[in-house]
């Protein structure tokens, strides 16, 4: 398929090394050196710095959404009203009411649309998931996660912290991955608590979040993220009745990615301990794209759709009202 990028930085740079077989057709940002820096990479690739350009390509057929956070849903919008399939970068929107407009649009226009949540298509936590749910640790019991990045000199004045274009901070940038995940693998969740905090950098977001959410059956999961953990880190723990997971590292920075299962004995004590070990580039971002593209053409659900990230986005929003 052909695909269109709008937003052409770290991220936009990475869904377009991540096409497989698609091409890119296009690129756009306000910033026309960085579509011209992402574009030379390629043959043939259409460069505007007004996306609405962009979407007049008639030969495109997917376009991917990787601009600051409160533009994410106003061009999702727009590409919709294009009639192009959109695959839009986490968290979607600012806030939850934003997305009811993008499902109302995707059934209006017959077009398919994904949020990108890549940690799901990591190695180790894609087996971490498909282990919970052929019961091979036992019935769920809880699970905890801790992200964090360390942060970098300036942090406090890039757009992340300026709550305006992010919507938030640490809770609205890695949070919403950790809420992802924890749904993916414990179902819908309700907030029993959540904080946030701003310890460190001056600025008017929070740059640590805690949270404790909870589903239907009494399943609990845990969340810590922070950008002051001074060096990239990343963590999940999923407790079973009859064993443990635990997926350390994202690859990178963030450590080799390994996932360990803990599988306890008859007899209890030191239990059976098998580890998983992923050391190869990081193609999560390739992976989501695959499935997207395949659900666009066989109708496969894919993980991460609309409605699921509106839930995240409603925690969200409910986090942020309670700590006014």
């Amino acid at each position: 398929m052909n695909v269109g990028i709008i937003g052409c930085g770290k991220i936009g740079q990475k869904r377009a090394e991540s096409l497989g077989d698609n091409t890119l057709k296009a690129v756009a940002d306000i910033h026309l050196q960085s579509a011209y820096d992402l574009a030379m990479k390629y043959e043939g690739v259409k460069v505007f710095s007004d996306y609405k350009e962009l979407l007049k390509i008639p030969e495109i057929d997917i376009v991917i959404v990787s601009t600051v956070n409160n533009m994410l849903a106003p061009i999702a919008s727009d590409a919709m009203r294009a009639k192009k399939h959109v695959l839009i970068e986490k968290p979607g929107a600012i806030h939850h009411s934003e997305l009811d407009v993008l499902i109302l649009l995707a059934e209006k226009y017959n077009v398919q649309v994904k949020v990108g949540y890549n940690l799901r298509y990591h190695p180790a936590i894609n087996k971490a998931i498909f282990i919970c749910r052929e019961g091979d640790i036992g019935e769920l019991m809880f699970l905890t996660i801790h992200y964090g990045h360390g942060g970098r000199l300036g942090y406090n004045k890039e757009w992340r912290s300026n709550k305006e274009i992010s919507g938030g901070g640490e809770l609205e940038d890695q949070g919403v991955h950790c809420i992802d995940l924890a749904q993916c693998i414990l179902g819908d969740l309700s907030l029993i608590s959540g904080k946030i905090k701003t310890y460190f950098w001056d600025m008017k977001v929070e740059d640590n979040a805690f949270l404790i959410l909870e589903n239907e059956k009494g399943n609990i999961a845990q969340i810590q993220v922070s950008c002051t953990e001074w060096r990239n880190t990343f963590s999940l723990e999923i407790y079973g009745k009859t064993g443990k997971l635990k997926v350390e590292g994202l690859g990178g920075s963030y450590g080799t990615e390994k996932l360990t299962l803990y599988k306890m004995l008859p007899e209890m004590g030191i239990p059976q301990i098998t580890t998983f070990e992923y050391a190869q580039p990081d193609n999560s971002f390739e992976k989501e794209f695959i499935q997207f593209v395949n659900f666009i053409w066989f109708k496969e659900e894919p993980w991460s759709n609309l409605k699921e990230s509106q839930k995240i986005l409603k925690i969200v929003d409910e986090v942020y009202e309670c700590n006014k």
